[in-house]
């Protein structure tokens, strides 16, 4: 899953990142709002981490920007302990979830599974396709009980396709999704990934509609 994440606190936001990335997840970093609201109107997100109080442009305006432009990716705001009013703006501008600071790291990481769950129309944290069983918190995979050892991109991979299980996913939403804005894309590496995990969660749950991407769905 790919991650924006808006906050002009340099130490702080260098520590949500890295654990974010330690969970698996791809994660583009902005330090004022300009920047921010730039990157989510060009690049798709499966969900934003949004300071308030950004230098250049503040989070609300980024916020009412990107609804009003007919944005829909889940945002998670951080707001000041003692600005009621930021978190009712937030919300009013199109916030799904809000964090008050200080907080814990943890708390943001598990409020941006339950937007990208709840996004993707899932109920609990772990999602089911078949016999292959993803646990979103833990950043581990199952088929049949069994713990499958993955790659940091065939982990990716397999989220993104359980997450939007049933619906047809092109190779370049896969690229886009799998790896952050700096890195050097190349969408005929998907295909080795899925040809890595088919032979480990088996061949019939990912099929290949020809000219348009794949799709994952659990075997008749």
């Amino acid at each position: 899953m790919r991650i924006l994440l808006i906050e002009d606190d340099e130490n702080l936001n260098r520590q949500i990142a890295q654990m974010m990335r330690d969970a698996d997840y791809v994660v583009d970093c902005a330090y004022d709002g300009e920047e921010g609201h730039f990157l989510g109107e060009t690049e798709p997100y499966d969900a934003v981490i949004l300071d308030i109080g950004l230098p250049n442009m503040d989070g609300v305006t980024v916020l009412e920007k990107w609804r009003a432009a007919g944005l829909k990716m889940p945002v998670l705001i951080l707001t000041a302990r003692d600005r009621w009013s930021d978190k009712v703006a937030g919300i009013d501008a199109g916030a799904d979830d809000y964090v008050t600071k200080p907080f814990h790291i943890e708390e943001v990481m598990a409020r941006i599974r339950a937007l990208i769950r709840r996004a993707a129309g899932h109920a609990t944290g772990t999602i089911t396709c078949g016999s292959v069983a993803l646990d979103v918190k833990a950043s581990r995979a199952t088929v049949d009980g069994e713990l499958l050892r993955l790659t940091s991109h065939e982990y990716r991979l397999l989220s993104y396709l359980m997450h939007h299980q049933g619906e047809v996913v092109s190779r370049t939403e896969l690229t886009e999704h799998l790896y952050d804005q700096d890195f050097d894309r190349d969408s005929n590496t998907i295909e080795v990934f899925v040809g890595r995990l088919r032979k480990k969660i088996g061949s019939e749950c990912i099929e290949t509609v020809r000219g348009l991407g794949y799709r994952m769905q659990a075997p008749e």
